[in-house]
């Protein structure tokens, strides 16, 4: 299969597109890739460290509060689109794929007026700009919630779930000696992502001695960025703190119950991983797409939800306290997740692609 491939921007669009890479190379091995992305974005440095064959444009996104910055952003888009038919003409592959992030738009506009098939993904509930725009230039959208067919064409629109959540089931458990952690005693995991969360941050601050005498224990990842608040103080027993931990993943499969943000890439790691959990979405993104993906999971009684406006020391202890000591409750948010969960969701989607090159 040859493949063009484009995603930018954030992580939770970069790390799907190679999850759908990877597949594909398992199942076909002597499969060829051009990824294309942002000049300037963080996938021009994790994609060539994958040995992918990598182009990029010069993109940005419209600045609302500096007009005449979008002349160039304008001038880039024509010469964007240029680009991507020249790329694409050269290395005729058989599909083009859209993962997210603004720079898909020339790629998978310019692969539909070339004739070739195109198929996109989308990670979160509500689709972003980019994705509702190309809806009406691919051939097939793969989406990782069933809730986002009422944003697209369902006629085109196949539930896919996230490519990325193989990729958590696949990795290997840590233990909770190597974590400093008690063998028999119940998790708690709380982290706000790789940098963390100033509010978030303080409430927590505030909820330690809250945790004293507690037959669970706490696992707090700060991120890097709000660690030194916690560095020089005192901790009770229970709770461990710890700035960054490389492959979250490991450690989530010893939690119990796990506190996060609604991120598209963390939901799907706890649905594939079946962790109950209860979601902080972050206020400050587009189109408030974390409450909507929280939804999806507290209307199937999958998780539990706090608004960041809502949060105190006493509702997260009070939420925390009535699922850890609630084994049925555990257990139903376990169940429900099981039945949220799409199976190998790369190969969903290499099975879809192979259907689409060959129609």
């Amino acid at each position: 299969m040859k493949v063009v491939i484009s995603a930018g921007g954030t992580g939770g669009h970069i790390y799907p597109a190679l999850a759908i890479i990877d597949k594909i190379k398992a199942q076909e091995p002597d499969s060829e890739f051009l990824y294309i992305g942002t000049h300037n974005r963080m996938e021009k440095d994790i994609v060539p460290k994958k040995g992918i064959p990598f182009k990029s444009i010069e993109m940005y996104g419209f600045n609302k509060k500096n007009l005449f910055k979008n002349f160039k952003t304008i001038k880039c888009i024509f010469k964007g689109f240029k680009d991507c038919k020249n790329m694409i003409k050269e290395f005729n592959p058989d599909i083009v794929i859209g993962v997210g992030g603004y720079v898909t738009v020339p790629v998978i506009v310019s692969a539909k007026k070339l004739g070739y098939k195109t198929f996109i993904h989308e990670q979160n509930s509500i689709p972003g700009k980019a994705n509702r725009y190309l809806a009406k230039y691919c051939d097939l959208i793969g989406v990782s919630f069933q809730s986002s067919e009422e944003f697209l064409p369902k006629e085109k629109t196949v539930l896919t779930g996230n490519p990325c959540s193989q990729q958590a089931i696949d990795m290997p458990a840590t233990t909770k000696t190597e974590l400093g952690l008690s063998s028999n005693k119940k998790l708690v995991l709380i982290t706000m992502g790789s940098l963390g969360s100033n509010t978030v941050n303080k409430i927590i601050l505030n909820s330690l001695d809250k945790f004293k005498n507690k037959n669970y224990e706490v696992l707090y990842v700060t991120g890097k960025s709000v660690y030194n608040t916690f560095k020089d103080i005192a901790l009770p027993n229970n709770v461990k703190v710890l700035p960054f931990y490389e492959n979250l993943v490991k450690v989530m499969k010893r939690a119990d119950l796990m506190i996060t943000r609604a991120g598209a890439s963390t939901l799907s790691e706890l649905i594939a991983l079946e962790v109950p959990s209860i979601l902080i979405p972050s206020p400050f993104v587009a189109n408030n797409h974390q409450y909507i993906n929280a939804l999806d999971l507290i209307k199937n009684d999958a998780s539990l939800m706090i608004e960041e406006k809502d949060l105190t020391p006493d509702t997260l202890i009070k939420q925390i306290d009535q699922v850890i000591d609630d084994p049925v409750k555990l257990k139903t948010m376990k169940n429900n997740l099981q039945k949220l969960k799409v199976e190998d969701s790369a190969l969903v989607i290499y099975n879809e692609l192979n259907k689409l090159i060959k129609q």
